[in-house]
């Protein structure tokens, strides 16, 4: 099998492990003693409602969940409604309040099945009082082009939330929460998936403020009152309207890069899990992971080629330039610099979402000869990474990977190939 046609195929691999109708029906909960309702967000929970009704064999009393624009799949009970990601808009802070009303007013024989997944945090933007959601929006801007991790641009967003931070399930109580959760966020910490929305969270405003003013974002006095007062403190986990939550992981990155690894396997290629966890500034992430693909591909060490050398996480860009950016294609060309057009070796990044950063593109390939086709074209690779145009770089020599929305998130995901 050609090196682009393997690393393609084992991204799709991990993404077909993690896809609601894989795997969410081996984590259903009892059948309630009173009503069930569903609740949701993110870019899988449209997918999720989808599989939940089919593997469902009770009734729904109701439904709703909120997914980003184009991520739409048709339920036959539960409301779908669609906002806007990674910046909030009002349909999803409409969709937030809709949520909170229709789990008022449960009682103890009551279940609420919440199905949550990547960017949920975006899309249930409902601020608390005294925060708009124009500050909210801003701010989401500011922490998304800062380089911050993303524990902790949900630490501040699970302190400006009326949702967040173990709020939505403080409104369920008395009613039992199930919790049904694709983990987009390295570790899989419940409390950063979609920021926590029904789980307590241990960190502080305090936390959230230091964060803020680690970065030098300006704050609107409302929003740095919120914070300094405490008055935007999240729940915690001992609170006792959490007692009858539970919170159930259905896919996670780690998942999906075994079923890459045994894809590579069933082709006679070992592979190699490095973490999948893996955080930090994508340029230097790539930096060294090309380190360790040269140590193979030369000496072979730690691995003897050929092998795939597998890694999950998410990297982060901080914006300095005018292009279009994306942490996955940024990864892969700084790679490609790292390598030098080092012969034997390929690579794939992207999300599993299918976007990477703000563009419709999930991420791209690397190949031995990429920096001399783009010399031939007259395109600069430096130049290229230093304006953070990775999008554009890979647009230009045809190397994009492209996958439409592949209604899951399980992060991102690399595949560096060595053959030898």
């Amino acid at each position: 099998m050609k090196p682009r046609k393997l690393l393609q195929q084992m991204f799709e691999a991990a993404v077909q492990s993690a896809r609601p109708e894989y795997c969410l029906s081996r984590h259903l909960p009892p059948l309630p003693k009173g009503r069930l309702v569903v609740i949701g967000a993110g870019k899988a929970s449209a997918a999720m409602a989808r599989a939940f009704e089919d593997a469902w064999t009770g009734e729904i009393s109701a439904g709703l969940v909120v997914t980003r624009y184009g991520y739409e799949v048709p339920c036959r009970g539960i409301e779908v409604v669609s906002a806007s990601h990674p910046v909030p808009d009002q349909a999803g802070c409409t969709a937030a309040a809709r949520m909170l009303e229709l789990v008022e007013g449960l009682t103890c024989d009551d279940l609420v099945v919440c199905l949550i997944s990547g960017g949920g945090s975006a899309l249930l933007p409902l601020p608390l009082p005294g925060v708009t959601l124009a500050q909210k929006q801003e701010l989401s801007r500011e922490l998304l082009r800062c380089g911050a991790g993303i524990a902790e641009i949900n630490c501040v967003r699970r302190h400006l939330s009326a949702v967040k931070g173990g709020r939505l399930a403080a409104a369920c109580h008395p009613a039992r929460v199930w919790t049904l959760a694709i983990s987009d966020v390295p570790g899989d910490n419940p409390t950063d998936i979609a920021s926590g929305p029904t789980v307590g969270d241990a960190t502080t405003c305090e936390d959230a403020l230091a964060i803020v003013e680690r970065y030098r974002i300006p704050l609107p006095a409302s929003v740095r009152e919120c914070l300094a007062s405490g008055r935007g403190e999240s729940v915690k986990p001992d609170d006792p309207r959490l007692a009858n939550a539970q919170f159930h992981l259905v896919a996670t990155p780690q998942a999906a890069l075994e079923a890459a690894a045994q894809f590579a396997l069933r082709q006679g290629i070992p592979a190699h899990i490095l973490s999948d966890r893996i955080e930090g500034e994508s340029r230097e992430v790539a930096k060294a992971l090309a380190a360790v693909a040269l140590q193979v591909a030369r000496r072979r060490q730690p691995f003897a080629p050929p092998c795939v050398l597998l890694s999950g996480g998410e990297t982060t860009v901080t914006v300095r330039g005018s292009g279009r950016g994306g942490p996955n294609v940024e990864f892969l060309l700084a790679l490609a610099l790292a390598l030098e057009g080092e012969k034997g070796i390929y690579a794939v990044a992207g999300d599993t979402d299918g976007v990477d950063g703000q563009e419709e593109t999930a991420g791209g390939f690397v190949s031995p000869d990429l920096l001399q086709r783009a010399w031939e074209l007259g395109i600069n690779p430096k130049r290229s990474l230093d304006d953070n145009d990775g999008h554009g770089f890979f647009e230009a020599l045809g190397e994009t990977l492209v996958t439409g929305p592949t209604l899951t998130n399980v992060n991102d995901f690399r595949a560096i190939l060595i053959t030898g």
